[in-house]
């Protein structure tokens, strides 16, 4: 099956796939997203498929099932205590893109260089430019994926949260409070993400790595900026620091990556 798919044109598969797709998560009895949420699901979804095929689709797939699955854990007690993502975890277009923005540009940054538009320039200015981008496509779904893995399962098993800035103890759900169940999970997370990266081709062994470290960055720098900045700024929403999130993952994974090759090459 999945040569055929390979053989048709990755756009028309991509728009009618996700259709369908979408359609069995509207009718499923847990609302994962919410009307909106499934529109943009689907531009996403279509960009994905259309520029990485059913590599790239699996490894967003991935993250969304899990990541869906992880915000339930311990939701009527996080939701006792104030502390829940809201709608239920259902995910709306602004969790869309802020988990996935990065991830897109980056498929997007590999689609426009193997239409040729660019590759001469691309080569010369940054070697195996490709690989660097995929490496930071599954890199910012490593990072969200350990990120919300890391908080949501430490709300719910936390025994201990302490403020990252100041290792001061702190309630389960404040802004920039991490734990050792949290941080633990949200290793757990990225090492999954970036395994499944790997399987379908996306990213080396090595790449794994990349990922790993990237995400453990990316997350904790994360946690800073929600102990020291999103309470300061309204205009810092969950969504922009997301955003922030997965760009500083998937950079940090492009500059291993690069550095390696480079100090190998």
């Amino acid at each position: 099956m999945l040569p055929l798919l390979d053989s048709a044109n990755p756009w028309l598969v991509g728009v009618g796939l996700n259709a369908i797709l979408l359609a069995l998560v509207w009718i499923a009895p847990k609302k994962l997203l919410t009307p909106a949420g499934l529109f943009h699901a689907w531009i996403l979804g279509v960009i994905v498929w259309g520029t990485l095929g059913w590599q790239g689709y699996l490894v967003v797939a991935f993250y969304f099932l899990v990541g869906s699955g992880v915000t339930r854990i311990g939701m009527a007690e996080k939701e006792a205590q104030g502390i829940a993502e809201k709608r239920s975890g259902a995910r709306g277009p602004e969790n869309v893109w802020g988990s996935a923005l990065t991830a897109a540009l980056c498929a997007l940054g590999v689609g426009i260089i193997n239409s040729g538009l660019i590759v001469t320039y691309s080569q010369s200015l940054v070697p195996h430019p490709v690989s660097l981008l995929l490496l930071g496509y599954v890199a910012s779904f490593s990072t969200k994926l350990s990120d919300t893995s890391a908080s949501e399962v430490g709300k719910a098993y936390g025994k201990r949260t302490f403020l990252i800035t100041t290792l001061q103890p702190v309630p389960r759900g404040t802004e920039g409070a991490v734990s050792l169940e949290g941080t633990l999970a949200g290793v757990v997370a990225s090492i999954a993400i970036a395994c499944v990266g790997w399987a379908v081709g996306l990213i080396d062994l090595l790449g794994i790595l990349w990922c790993i470290l990237a995400a453990f960055i990316a997350t904790n720098l994360e946690s800073v900026i929600g102990a020291t900045l999103q309470t300061k700024y309204t205009w810092l929403t969950n969504e922009l620091v997301n955003i922030l999130n997965t760009l500083i993952g998937a950079i940090a994974a492009i500059l291993l990556g690069w550095l390696w090759t480079t100090a190998i090459g």
